[in-house]
């Protein structure tokens, strides 16, 4: 890394616990400002590792985390190895396929490989003379008052750190976080929800993708849904998401190809009977956590940031893409307030805690979008209407989803502003039908036929029918 890439500092050590998404590139934004940073990280180097550990789930890359990585020159080479969708694959129980396209032409998430991207952050974070990575150094024990912390290293040894400042990227468990637990006036919550998931390979046809690959593939159905994202060696990563009781339904082989017959019957021939059956058993179905808390920091010495400050659940993709986020948000402030960590800090929180809780709560309204909604009609028509406003008004009408994935409109404010244009919609649609109804009555009313040049006039009619109402009683009676 060229030195004039690292501004002159006063070298304060900053110590990220975390070698992760975001603690990786939390160390690429404090090493280009010229910090000390010393990456501090509880598992093996992944580089060298022969199994990752961890969580699989593919990613979906969007403009808040690519707006990230450019600002430390590592955006082209991940969008490169990503592969674009453009749509979600809507899979029907009789097999067919309705896409459903994010936003405008041209726009598009990209899949990601979650190990391979941690890999390229750590060795671009290790191209600055001034990063340090500790690999194999479990936390211990720490002190917000002077910085200290406390290792263990995997041979036993212990370890002792003084750290300007202390980042938290250490995940949704942080062990960072716990300190924050002691202190009076920190606000937490944990959420697991109901549902579990389970990840399945589904590998190419004679070395092609198994379906079509620019897309991100839903099977909705209403209470589960199983997802496909494409990978660089042309599998897809499947994603059963379901309650954990159905999960515990499926005990044999042959129970799991009844289960996908009667749900996911196209799936079966491309993911392969024999597969699923061994696959299903690999592993249990996986929990699925969201945290909250604030405030994000502890005076000038300890920030939180990514999963061990807001854990989100995965159905809006906006999980990495809000971690890494945070690094672009913490970065402007200290821009704007010269690194004094004692502002920095407290402003960070007071801007960031209500966009990560407002889009923990999206994520949480996602998953029924995904396994519910999208198979109505009406979502279907709203969908349209929606796109066809933003056609016509592009500043005035926004739709939720492009506000989060293809924007940095802050995450509350792209709530609020939904909330608002689907009011102004609804409403809007309400007076349309209404309108549409009163001018067809109108119309019905002044064209009514007049009853005065009838062949038969009403009166007479009358009398016919009552005579023949009076002629059958006469009949009945006489039976």
């Amino acid at each position: 890394m060229e030195e004039s890439s690292v501004r002159e500092n006063k070298k304060k050590v900053v110590a990220v616990v975390g070698g992760g998404l975001v603690g990786a590139l939390n160390a690429c934004f404090f090493a280009k400002r010229g910090f000390d940073v010393q990456v501090f990280e509880s598992r093996e180097d992944i580089r060298q590792a022969k199994v990752v550990k961890g969580r699989s789930i593919n990613l979906a890359l969007s403009h808040r985390g690519r707006q990230s990585l450019k600002h430390v020159g590592m955006e082209e080479k991940i969008v490169s190895q990503g592969i674009p969708m453009h749509a979600r694959m809507i899979h029907s129980l009789n097999g067919k396929q309705t896409p459903i396209p994010y936003g405008k032409k041209g726009q598009f998430i990209l899949s990601v490989d979650r190990a391979n991207l941690n890999k390229e952050l750590l060795t671009e974070a290790e191209k600055y003379s001034n990063t340090k990575l500790n690999f194999d150094h479990k936390l211990q024990d720490w002190s917000a008052e002077t910085g200290l912390m406390t290792f263990v290293r995997l041979d036993g040894a212990v370890e002792h750190i003084k750290a300007d400042l202390i980042v938290g990227c250490d995940g949704a468990f942080s062990a960072i976080r716990k300190q924050f637990l002691r202190r009076s006036r920190f606000n937490y919550s944990q959420t697991y929800i109901p549902h579990g998931y389970m990840e399945l390979t589904m590998p190419p046809i004679n070395g092609e993708f198994a379906m079509k690959p620019n897309y991100l593939h839903i099977w909705p159905r209403n209470t589960f849904m199983m997802i496909a994202l494409p990978n660089m060696d042309k599998t897809f990563t499947c994603t059963l998401f379901m309650p954990f009781e159905e999960f515990e339904k499926i005990t044999t082989g042959d129970k799991v190809i009844e289960f996908f017959q009667k749900y996911f019957p196209d799936a079966i021939p491309l993911i392969g009977a024999d597969a699923l059956k061994r696959d299903y058993f690999r592993l249990p179905a996986q929990a699925m956590v969201s945290v909250k808390c604030s405030p994000y920091h502890i005076g000038d010495k300890c920030v939180l940031m990514g999963d061990a400050a807001h854990a989100v659940v995965p159905f809006y993709g906006q999980g990495m893409n809000a971690g890494f986020e945070d690094c672009i948000v913490l970065e402007e402030i200290m821009e704007q307030l010269n690194e004094d960590f004692s502002a920095v800090l407290s402003e960070y929180s007071r801007v960031r805690v209500p966009d990560d809780h407002a889009i923990a709560d999206l994520a949480m309204y996602n998953y029924i979008e995904m396994r519910a909604h999208v198979n109505s009609k009406w979502f279907l028509f709203r969908k349209y209407v929606d796109n066809l406003l933003h056609f016509l008004m592009p500043k005035t009408i926004i739709p939720l989803y492009t506000m989060v994935t293809f924007t940095r409109t802050r995450y509350h404010e792209a709530v609020q502003r939904w909330q608002w244009q689907n009011q102004v919609i609804n409403r809007g649609l309400l007076f349309c039908a209404a309108g549409a109804t009163l001018g067809s009555s109108y119309i019905l009313i002044k064209n009514l036929p007049d009853t005065s040049k009838l062949k038969i006039p009403i009166g007479t009619m009358w009398n016919k029918l009552a005579a023949l109402g009076t002629s059958r009683g006469s009949t009945t009676l006489q039976i």
